[in-house]
């Protein structure tokens, strides 16, 4: 498969198009990205590279990072973290208060930002020093000591993020945050500020195109089992209430962030990222799921 002239096509045709959707202005910091930035980088299983436009620049990867502490959540808890959080699309969006008191206080995913705060809590308790061992836990799978934490984009989200505030201490009022909200939050806000390229994005989740193994030290992050249970929700709750257009369009496990960001994992085979700063209506890259469209079905390469 000849990569590099498929995303070469593919990014200059989608290019050309007209940059629809918004920057995420809501948070201070996102919204002084230049909004015509875009960049797209390939891994493949063996850790061929191919990248095209502003591939190399960093950026804030918002809730791709939820896939990441689900990851070493689940890896510390086990089968026992389905007893916090469903693994159901929502329906609803991403900060959705709706369906919590319904349903107990138990998100129906751990994508939604309900859900990443209860993963979130269950690191808090279960690490000696979250943010810190969390931050080590990322640079290690994905061999990068340099990936860090934006301290300008956690503060920008801490002044603004009174319905994250709210949904944390609703979920802790119906019994499944044990921490204080300060302390989850504190953690959840840095979560979402860590800042990678699309290089560094596509090389660190190849484990999950490997069945959870990394394929540099051969470390298992995950069993087989369990990724193939994290692929599953990327596919079915990747992206908010426009994951069943994911799956029908683009047909990859994949998870966006605001930030702009997404990452898509075809198992066996390859990841790739995306960035492109523009939001379409339901939150997702506008740009980076055109992008993703054109390619799978250009290379004829999907799940589907």
């Amino acid at each position: 498969m000849n990569f590099k002239d498929i995303i070469t096509d593919c990014f200059n045709q989608v290019k050309g198009i007209e940059n629809e959707g918004h920057l995420a202005a809501y948070i201070p910091e996102l919204a002084n990205i230049d909004p015509e930035k875009f960049g797209v980088h390939i891994t493949t299983m063996d850790q061929q590279g191919f990248g095209m436009g502003d591939a190399l620049e960093k950026f804030s990867i918002q809730s791709i990072a939820k896939v990441l502490s689900l990851v070493l959540a689940y890896k510390i808890l086990g089968k026992k973290i389905w007893e916090r959080v469903d693994v159901e699309p929502s329906g609803n969006a991403f900060n959705s208060l709706l369906q919590l008191e319904v349903e107990h206080g138990i998100p129906r995913n751990p994508f939604i930002n309900a859900g990443a705060l209860v993963i979130s809590d269950i690191l808090v308790s279960e690490l000696d020093h979250p943010k810190q061992d969390f931050l080590e836990f990322v640079r290690r799978i994905s061999n990068n000591p340099n990936i860090n934490y934006c301290s300008k984009i956690a503060e920008s989200e801490k002044k603004v993020g009174y319905r994250n505030i709210a949904l944390c201490n609703f979920i802790k009022s119906l019994g499944n945050i044990n921490n204080e909200p300060d302390e989850v939050l504190d953690f959840y806000f840095n979560l979402c500020s860590l800042e990678m390229n699309c290089k560094e994005l596509s090389e660190l989740f190849l484990f999950l195109a490997n069945n959870g193994c990394c394929t540099y030290s051969k470390e298992e992050i995950l069993t087989e089992r369990q990724s193939k249970r994290i692929n599953a929700l990327m596919q079915t709750c990747g992206f908010y209430d426009e994951s069943g257009e994911f799956a029908f369009e683009v047909g990859l496990p994949g998870k966006s962030g605001v930030g702009g960001g997404i990452v898509a994992v075809h198992p066996d085979q390859y990841t790739i990222a995306v960035w492109s700063p523009k939001l379409n209506k339901n939150g997702n890259s506008f740009k980076g799921m055109k992008f993703l469209e054109a390619f799978t079905t250009e290379s004829k390469l999907s799940i589907f």
